[in-house]
């Protein structure tokens, strides 16, 4: 095995030498340096030889080979990388929008992680883990110290195959066991759809762009539509994107038949130009607000961006995150793979959304460090993105190199420490009042979730008399930090994540994000831009 990886890292790392000089250059030369394949082979192999009989401790070749791979990769830019065979399985997996393991939406808190909610129909929901369950063993491995990571981890694997887990559950002395026969589990685009307010339908276009994104939008679309749905907000907040021919067709029922949504460009001087077109699916007659945020990437900035260029509706939130690189999948020997930039893509109008990454580590470039503190340095604004300026279709000028600028700005809500306590002190005195263990409230005891994906805001009041048990409950765990004026001084937080808290563990995880969603600052305000949203339909007619 060891002598395999040496001779394939080898292999990867002349084949990162010559990446971007296949075209119109010698197969044997590195581009510009006319240093030989063969003696970067030759270097490269030397290195390793000594390493193998020099180095102090034991060498893991598979681990420096891969490690060797993604510093090359990651040398050109910060999106070429290196999937180990595990990485690579679940990369296809979520192109294929589904993977196989139990079925649980997991969240960790402070002593484990706990089941927030099982999907319906799915290997987790049928064996009857629970929301409030928590993990102790997961096939006989202590689990009560892992991370989300490592539990979803230990749960996924091959169908059919069993999984045998311990949980914790109020009310029960010892941990319950079950076994569990993995199986398939959607992982969808289109994590909830509902009607926000009476006319104003949302659909949370969240989970990427995968092959079954346009299908998920479609059947959003036709279920509003049939619940009086006259105008729209699509969120696409957080979508780390995916797939392009799917954000040409989500584009497309939006943007009339024939109209450029996207264009890419090799970055080879001798590459093509190709445009991808929208399809004649739209419905230009309804208003939309697009939602973003700074964790909006790749596909959802093409969707942004064409709606953006073309007038079609508004962009309300945060400057997106600004990638405009296109990788292509390679599959490598040993079920490892890669993905490699091979092109460059731009809105209708022509802007480039790439943000710089020439300076800075891989870290600076992910979290926006440097864009700010530049700003703060000269003591103005942030520096003009780069690129020429376009002019939209109703008349805005915009310029390229720096993601998607909103056109309303809307901060998100801010999350102070106090804020996040609350969100786990919540958690845990619902866990306890869903199974009936809060004295004087035994009746919000919920056998099992309905699993209906909303719910109206009468069927969770949280009232006077809960909100005060729920602030003994937390004043009496000193583990939570927190004081009765504290909780008083975050009432209105508190009472928001309560009533989340309670729409999860009654009826859904869909359900309890709904209750997120009506208080959300960036939602409340595209729904007042839905006024200029009509404003630019009736100005298409």
């Amino acid at each position: 095995m060891e002598r395999k990886f040496l001779a394939l890292g080898v292999a990867f790392v002349v084949f990162g030498a010559l990446v971007g000089g296949l075209v119109g250059s010698s197969p044997a030369l590195s581009v510009g340096t006319g240093v030989d394949a063969r003696q970067i082979k030759a270097d490269y192999s030397e290195a390793l030889r000594l390493i193998q009989e020099n180095y102090a401790g034991a060498v893991d070749h598979e681990d420096v080979t891969e490690r060797s791979v993604q510093s090359m990769l990651w040398a050109l830019d910060p999106h070429s990388s290196f999937f180990t065979a595990e990485d690579f399985r679940k990369l296809y997996e979520e192109q294929a929008s589904q993977f196989y393991g139990i079925g649980v939406s997991i969240m960790q808190y402070r002593d484990g992680v706990y089941v927030q909610s099982a999907i319906p129909g799915t290997p987790a929901e049928k064996a009857g883990l629970r929301y409030g369950d928590r993990f102790v063993t997961v096939d006989g491995k202590d689990a009560r110290e892992w991370t989300s990571a490592e539990v979803s981890k230990n749960v996924r694997g091959e169908r059919g195959t069993n999984v045998r887990v311990e949980i914790e559950r109020p009310g029960s002395d010892k941990p319950l066991e079950f076994v569990i026969t993995r199986g398939g589990v959607p992982l969808p685009s289109v994590r909830n759809f509902f009607m926000l307010r009476e006319g104003v339908g949302y659909i949370g276009l969240t989970g990427g762009f995968q092959e079954t994104t346009s299908a998920e939008v479609d059947e959003a679309l036709a279920e509003l539509r049939e619940r009086g749905m006259t105008s729209l907000i699509l969120d696409v907040r957080n979508n780390p994107g995916g797939l392009l021919t799917q954000a040409r067709e989500v584009t497309s029922r939006f943007i009339e038949n024939g109209k450029t949504v996207v264009s890419v460009k090799g970055r080879s001087a001798y590459a093509t130009k190709e445009e991808l077109k929208t399809n004649g699916k739209a419905d230009v007659g309804i208003p939309i607000v697009v939602m973003i945020n700074g964790r909006s990437a790749s596909a959802s900035e093409i969707v942004a961006g064409a709606v953006q260029d073309y007038g079609r509706g508004v962009i309300v939130g945060n400057e997106s995150f600004g990638k405009g690189l296109v990788q292509r999948v390679f599959q490598l020997p040993m079920g490892t793979g890669l993905t490699l930039t091979t092109a460059r893509y731009y809105t209708p109008y022509g802007r480039s959304l790439q943000r710089d990454y020439s300076n800075g580590s891989i870290y600076d470039y992910y979290v926006h460090n440097g864009e700010a503190d530049d700003a703060a340095d000269a003591g103005t604004v942030a520096p003009k993105p780069a690129g020429s300026p376009v002019t939209t279709a109703n008349g805005r000028t915009l310029y390229g190199g720096r993601g998607i600028e909103p056109d309303i700005v809307v901060e998100q809500r801010e999350f102070t420490p106090a804020r996040q306590r609350l969100v786990e002190a919540a958690f845990f005195f619902v866990r306890r009042l869903a199974y009936g263990k809060i004295k004087g409230f035994e009746s919000f005891k919920a056998d099992k979730p309905s699993f209906a994906k909303s719910a109206d805001a009468s069927q969770i009041v949280v009232s006077d008399a809960l909100f005060e048990a729920f602030k003994v409950f937390v004043v009496a765990d000193s583990a939570n930090g927190l004081t009765a004026a504290a909780i008083d001084a975050e009432a209105e937080w508190a009472r928001i994540r309560l009533r989340e808290e309670m729409a999860t563990a009654l009826f859904s995880n869909e359900a309890g994000q709904q209750v997120l969603l009506e208080s959300d600052p960036q939602v409340l305000k595209a729904i007042e831009a839905m006024g200029e949203a009509r404003k630019l339909v009736v100005g298409r007619q």
